[in-house]
């Protein structure tokens, strides 16, 4: 790629028009989470269509396991996004350089400690979740087959990290729009012709991820400076080591707090059977959707903030605060309403089943059509996040999901034992969380932006 086509794919966040440039950083990013969230999607739709209702639940039950596992990494991912593009706005070359050979080094570790985890306790975590006996040995195959590609999985997502922090969200979607092709014709050759269920969906996610790590390191390693990944310097730089956990592991332990309070409520699902486990699976699918666009809209804010806020421009933070809130809000209400709205045409891609279609209605009419409310902690969360505050939204979720929903699964379930009364704790978590979150973000602002040295510490 020639210096005239880079500079097209990146995005100057300083200078002009915020709305357009929120926008077209945020589209395709949210395009590239729901390619990923496809693969999965294709997966639980193959199974459930060509193998059974086990399969289907053995692969969609996964999700919040897998999602327990990652999050911490994922967290420092975004981490290493704030850095750099703090270094950005601040025009620090170096630190920038430092900053991506540090992320290689931390991406490689975070690869094969998850593959080791998730080929010893995948088991473990599954039979502490109450998984029922005819699901257990299914979901077991498949999240061991998973992991053997987090180490592919983690490239590609620290490398869409790199590119993010200087606004590129376009080439990180071409390279998944091309490894969603190929997850999607696996999985039809492997499912469909070769009849080998689970194991033939969690094979085609494995090789889809090792085609988009190699994508991703292949547009690094031909990066113009001071982007270029040199494989010669790859090694760690304390100082910027120590910035991206100081982000990375708050926000990686917010997503591990909301997963492990998910793994309770999944486990509660699964006291219901099967059916409602594919049930939930199904909805959760469309839950994912629109908490991917919600999501793109919130790493708007922490790439916007963190650039804007590296070069001192606090009026351009607020502006980028109260538009990527008004944004997520209305775009995330749209989706919950469209799905619902045509629940038995999107219950139906995934199953034939009326109690499966059942449970996964009773879901989507509770914890999708209020899900809007969750946009409130999320770019409240974000933004602390850019102007290096990460600890803070993270404690404020431990209490506000994590305490608050484990209170409801053992104490309230029990008193009110049926599906729907399960389903009700996603949008009561989600308001006090956003009630506190924001207040939290008001109190920073208006203690952080008045003149002083801007920096992340």
């Amino acid at each position: 790629m020639d210096q005239s086509s880079r500079e097209t794919v990146r995005m100057d966040m300083l200078h002009g028009s915020l709305l357009n440039k929120i926008l077209l950083f945020a589209l395709p990013l949210a395009a590239s989470s729901i390619l990923q969230q496809l693969f999965n999607s294709v997966d639980v739709a193959v199974v459930g269509k060509f193998a059974s209702s086990q399969a289907l639940a053995a692969v969609g039950s996964n999700g919040s396991v897998i999602s327990l596992m990652i999050n911490l990494f994922v967290g420092i991912s975004v981490g290493a996004s704030v850095v750099i593009a703090n270094y950005i706005g601040q025009k620090n070359q170096r630190g920038i350089k430092n900053a991506i050979h540090t992320v290689s080094v931390v991406t490689l570790t975070s690869g094969i400690l998850l593959l080791a985890i998730g080929l010893f306790s995948a088991r473990p975590i599954l039979e502490m979740m109450d998984t029922p006996d005819d699901v257990l040995d299914l979901a077991v195959l498949y999240l061991r087959i998973y992991f053997l590609g987090m180490p592919f999985f983690m490239i590609y997502n620290f490398g869409a990290a790199i590119l993010r922090s200087m606004g590129d969200t376009k080439r990180p979607l071409y390279c998944l729009v091309i490894a969603g092709l190929i997850n999607t014709a696996l999985n039809l050759l492997l499912v469909i012709v070769f009849k080998m269920s689970v194991a033939g969906v969690a094979i085609a996610t494995v090789v889809s991820n090792m085609f988009c790590a190699g994508m991703v390191i292949y547009i690094l390693l031909h990066e113009q400076e001071p982007f270029r990944l040199e494989i010669k310097d790859i090694k760690i730089s304390r100082p910027e080591l120590r910035k991206m956990l100081q982000i990375g592991i708050p926000a990686g332990v917010q997503g591990m707090v909301f997963s492990i309070a998910n793994v309770f409520i999944q486990a509660a699902t699964n006291r219901f059977g099967s059916n409602a486990i594919a049930g939930s699976a199904a909805a959760l699918t469309y839950e994912y959707y629109c908490y991917f666009v919600v999501n793109a809209f919130s790493q708007a804010a922490v790439t916007f903030i963190s650039q804007n806020y590296g070069a001192g421009q606090i009026e351009r933070c607020k502006k980028v605060f109260r538009q990527t809130m008004l944004l997520s809000v209305i775009s995330c209400a749209l989706l919950n309403g469209l799905f619902v709205w045509q629940e038995k045409l999107a219950i139906g891609i995934f199953t034939s089943s009326p109690e499966v279609f059942r449970f996964a209605a009773i879901r989507m009419e509770i914890v999708l059509l209020t899900q809007s409310i969750a946009c409130s902690y999320e770019i409240a969360g974000a933004a602390l996040r850019g102007l290096g505050y990460s600890m803070l939204p993270a404690i404020l979720t431990v209490f506000g999901t994590c305490v608050l929903r484990l209170f409801w699964v053992y104490v309230i379930c029990p008193l009110l034992p049926s599906f729907q009364a399960l389903m009700v704790i996603y949008p009561i978590s989600w308001i006090v969380t956003g009630m506190a979150v924001l207040i939290a973000y008001h109190v920073v602002q208006k203690k952080l932006f008045r003149p002083h040295e801007i920096r992340i510490s």
